[in-house]
């Protein structure tokens, strides 16, 4: 049995950096925002259900993130639709995913785990997580967006404490080395828990 670990934490809490340091560590790594990348590019699954919905969202044979946002920003209504056709093929991806994996354990970098239901899908959930001010620094350094930006991001997102009382397991991501440390007990807690399952 392939055991599904899913992954998340909000903006600036080092979700990349861990979900890496799990795939160093031997599992299988399935990126939700890559698969909507590769549906979105040229030839691509959701290029011609996009097209037929919303013709203006394409560009050069591929649907335009961008073009999306600028189409949600007009109608907020035209969300749940453009859910509506990725949700399900992003759904396909990622049991695809799975159903090749030869790993013991695949681990699932969700980034609305609990804002879709993801939980329901997985046998555990990993929330990573550090305090506000260290989170608030590494957004702002990265360069890419302004503290307003990334006050709209967080309003967004489900509150971290929330997600971390959710969570089956809590990565505080302080250090590399102790994020490292974390993902290799988690890894033998779940193999412990599901693997004779």
């Amino acid at each position: 049995m392939t055991i599904k670990l899913g992954l998340t934490g909000s903006i600036g809490m080092g979700k990349s950096t861990t979900a890496a340091m799990f795939a160093e560590a031997g599992c299988d790594l399935w990126d939700a925002d890559a698969a909507v990348h590769r549906l979105y590019a040229a030839g691509g699954a959701a290029v011609s259900p996009m097209q037929v919905a919303f013709p203006d969202a394409i560009r050069d044979g591929t649907v335009s993130r961008e073009a999306l946002k600028a189409i949600i920003t007009e109608d907020p209504g035209a969300l749940p639709r453009i859910e509506a056709i990725v949700h399900p093929l992003v759904a396909q991806d990622r049991a695809a995913f799975i159903a090749q994996s030869t790993a013991d354990i695949v681990v699932l970098d969700i980034p609305l785990l609990f804002e879709t239901g993801g939980q329901a899908r997985v046998d555990a959930t990993v929330v990573v997580s550090v305090p506000e001010d260290v989170q608030r620094a590494r957004v702002l350094a990265r360069g890419t967006m302004t503290e307003d930006q990334f006050e709209q991001i967080k309003a967004k997102q489900m509150p971290d404490a929330e997600k971390r009382a959710r969570a089956d397991y809590v990565i505080i991501t302080d250090t590399v080395e102790h994020a490292r440390a974390q993902v290799h007990s988690v890894i033998a807690d779940v193999t412990d828990r599901f693997g004779d399952a």
